[in-house]
């Protein structure tokens, strides 16, 4: 009796801790429709340093503020804009890109992106893959400072908090709007640093 249970703690044991592998982790980096989305081309160029693998995903908006073909050229990869995109098929499709991120950051976010994943929706490739990846969750709000503080906004970033998903941001100062407040994203490195802690967290995740 005593040897069974010694051999069940044993083979508890040995399943107990899920190493990652080191090297190049998969970050899916999402792009929304603010001012501040031409700084995740810095932000994309430092994670590529970094040694990660980058997806650029980019809400229809976003591509107003800056090129795909930018973020393709400093990515590597192909940039997503459209679930149509996924026609083709060197384009990694939104569930394959689901499934193989190591994290989804999302920088800059805006109020209505974080509205749509405190609700659950899915009408654009982010917004699914928000809903279908299981790696952590890491937003950068940039926004008017009283839509950041308004109520609702307000109410979807608890949500998502309750829910594990990660915050950086945002910080004061002026805003291109012309408002003095909170709202600006985060500093870019600092993003970048976040985010590589919580792909190195992963490597001593408790199964």
């Amino acid at each position: 009796m005593e040897k069974n249970s010694k051999r069940r703690l044993e083979k508890t044991s040995a399943r107990k801790v899920v190493r990652i592998p080191a090297g190049k982790k998969s970050v899916v980096l999402g792009v929304t429709g603010s001012i501040a989305a031409y700084k995740s081309a810095e932000l994309a160029s430092l994670l590529v340093k970094q040694g990660h693998e980058v997806f650029v995903v980019m809400t229809l908006d976003a591509t107003e503020f800056i090129s795909p073909l930018t973020l393709q050229t400093l990515s590597k990869n192909p940039v997503t804009t459209s679930f149509y995109d996924e026609k083709e098929n060197w384009r990694p499709g939104h569930i394959d890109l689901a499934d193989r991120a190591n994290l989804l950051l999302i920088a800059p976010a805006t109020a209505h992106i974080i509205a749509e994943l405190a609700h659950g929706l899915a009408g654009h490739p982010l917004a699914a893959i928000a809903l279908a990846t299981r790696a952590p969750i890491l937003i950068a709000p940039a926004m008017n400072g009283k839509m950041w503080q308004h109520h609702a906004t307000q109410e979807n970033v608890e949500k998502l908090k309750a829910r594990g998903v990660e915050f950086i941001g945002p910080e004061e100062g002026m805003l291109a709007c012309g408002y003095e407040g909170i709202g600006r994203l985060w500093k870019v490195n600092d993003i970048a640093f976040r985010a590589e802690f919580l792909l190195a967290r992963q490597e001593n995740l408790i199964a």
